[in-house]
């Protein structure tokens, strides 16, 4: 990811334009990601995949006849926002409503399932089928927890297939969901990637070694052990995939061996090989196999294989014709009508104009201080952002530092881009929806969603802005939590975030000034995210790799007791009216 630089703001966006410049019968660019490039039949579902970027041919390079409709595109490592697959989803719905399938990450399911929910008030039929394909992210009997990695291809493929016989929704559901509960994966990693424009990769594998179930975001494996022979590696992989095989359908199976980025196809082969003749000797038949870079993590140097379960449906459905850049089965009939092209960029057309809002002169000097406080912030996690992504690559993909960078510098954007007759509400609306359609992720979502209403609050507090504030605070953190659904002692940033709340309230309940109670509050916010390194994450991606994150502290904690310092620092250093 080094050898032809490119600007990392511009990347994910340059790809996508070339992708369809170099597939212009099959892709069209839409707002938020690609489109297949014919329409989808009148009443018809729409299957729309997605994630973040780096994964090629996933999620991009799927899409098509007999393929996903269209897939949403986030930025590398970072899931889209809410927004984009908003616009993704209307620019392909085709009146037989809408399948979300993605994999199980947590800033895709908060982003995507917000998606969901703005759409079905618009009176959209939408449903959702995350993808839990990796067995090394957690055991069999929290399978609902697992992640989704190369596995993605075998739903998204049946899915797509299904839509495209004329399926209604409630089928291309159910197939979608037994293509997922037929699916398991395992991987290896050999060497880490490099993220565009670092220097660096976001892990490395110790010499003569290998890192045993990997993930496809620049995650290690969740255990190193000494590098083996392509047949003693068929074995490693191939015994924990078959203990879980279902019951009933163990004889037929696809084998789909998958590159991570730059292992070569020629190893690939032999591995396949060794894998192929393995499952002879156990009885399983072979039956429409794949090998070849499918779900790659940029460049990576690894490997992965899954085993799709097949059945007398799932075989029809994954031997049916499709035409995509990257995935083709027979012959389709190209006779389709092009689609229209859209390209639109900027918020969700479908969105309501925000109402007209009475603005007081107290709101306007909020509004005026919080863009002081975003660009400080700013300012603060860009110093920082090397160091916070040093600690997200500890036991997740190393993107921290540049999502929290992105968002920020977005949602100061947003906020410079109002006149200063905007109200507090309304500069922070603009800010958290930038911040989250920029940045992505898990923490995109959470600090976007939280500064939107953090602003609301505080307005709607009217006079007593300072009676307001722990209320306004106490306001953010539920949403947080509600959105991301984790809790005290889960490893998150919410370890800093509730004793900020709490030292706050108590602070200014003893008539400290707003000045004093926020340095306190970020004094506690700083201890507690100090304190996350003892913990043992139970949320988001470094779940699987627990282990490895004791001794560090949480990215998220850190960025937020960051940014809180940096808040404290700011009101503390300016007027007696600022306080």
């Amino acid at each position: 990811m080094t050898r032809m630089p490119a600007d990392p703001d511009t990347f994910v966006e340059e790809a996508l334009d070339g992708l369809v410049l170099a597939h212009p019968d099959e892709l069209r660019r839409v707002s938020g990601g690609v489109a297949r490039a014919t329409a989808i039949t009148p009443g018809h579902v729409a299957v729309v995949i997605g994630g973040g970027s780096g994964h090629y041919p996933a999620f991009a390079g799927v899409v098509g006849e007999g393929m996903p409709a269209a897939a949403v595109c986030g930025n590398i490592f970072s899931s889209p926002s809410a927004g984009q697959a908003v616009q993704v989803a209307r620019a392909v719905e085709a009146g037989g409503g809408v399948l979300f399938s993605y994999g199980n990450y947590a800033g895709d399911v908060i982003h995507f399932g917000e998606a969901e929910r703005r759409l079905r008030e618009k009176g959209l039929d939408v449903r959702t089928v995350l993808v839990t394909d990796d067995i090394a992210s957690a055991p069999a009997a929290d399978r609902t927890q697992r992640r989704g990695i190369a596995g993605d291809l075998c739903v998204f493929r049946i899915a797509g297939a299904s839509a495209e016989r004329g399926d209604d929704l409630d089928e291309v559901e159910r197939l979608a969901r037994r293509a997922n509960a037929m699916t398991r994966t395992l991987g290896v990693a050999f060497s880490g990637c490099t993220l565009p424009g670092a220097s660096s990769p976001l892990f490395e594998v110790p010499e003569g070694r290998m890192s045993i179930g990997l993930g496809i975001h620049g995650e290690p494996g969740i255990r190193d052990v000494p590098l083996q022979s392509a047949r003693e590696l068929a074995v490693t992989l191939l015994e924990p995939l078959l203990e879980e095989r279902p019951e009933g359908h163990a004889s037929r199976v696809s084998l789909i061996v998958n590159g991570l980025g730059t292992a070569k196809y020629e190893e690939l082969f032999i591995l396949f090989g060794h894998l192929h003749r393995e499952l002879a000797s156990r009885g399983i038949e072979v039956a429409s196999p794949l090998c070849g870079e499918l779900v790659t993590s940029l460049d990576m140097g690894g490997v992965s294989v899954t085993l799709l379960w097949l059945d007398d449906e799932l075989e029809e459905l994954w031997n049916a014709p499709a035409a995509s850049p990257a995935f083709r089965r027979g012959a389709v009939d190209r006779s389709g009508v092009l689609a229209v092209a859209e390209v639109a960029t900027g918020a969700d057309a479908s969105e309501e104009p925000l109402g007209q809002r009475t603005v007081t002169a107290e709101s306007r000097r909020d509004a005026a201080l919080a863009r002081r406080l975003l660009s400080a912030a700013r300012d603060a996690v860009v110093r920082e952002a090397d160091h916070l992504g040093e600690l997200d690559a500890v036991a997740g993909d190393g993107d921290h530092g540049i999502g929290m960078t992105r968002g920020l510098e977005a949602a100061v954007a947003a906020a410079s881009a109002l006149d200063d007759e905007t109200g507090l509400g309304e500069v922070l609306d603009a800010a958290g929806d930038a911040w989250s359609e920029t940045a992505g992720g898990t923490s995109g979502a959470l600090w976007g969603a939280a500064i939107s209403v953090l602003g609301r609050c505080i307005d709607e507090g009217g006079a007593s802005r300072t009676l307001s504030l722990p209320a306004a605070v106490s306001a953010a953190r539920s949403r947080i939590q509600t959105l991301g659904g984790a809790s005290a002692g889960d490893k998150t940033m919410l370890d800093a975030l509730l004793p900020f709340e709490r030292e706050l309230e108590a602070a200014l309940a003893d008539g400290r000034s707003v000045a004093d109670a926020l340095g306190r509050a970020a004094g506690k916010a700083r201890q507690g995210a100090s304190d996350t390194a003892a913990l043992t994450p139970r949320k988001g991606r470094a779940r699987p790799l627990a282990e490895r994150s004791i001794g560090h502290p949480d990215p998220g904690a850190v960025s937020f007791a960051l940014i809180a310092s940096t808040v404290a620092e700011v009101v503390l250093g300016g007027t007696e009216e600022d306080s």
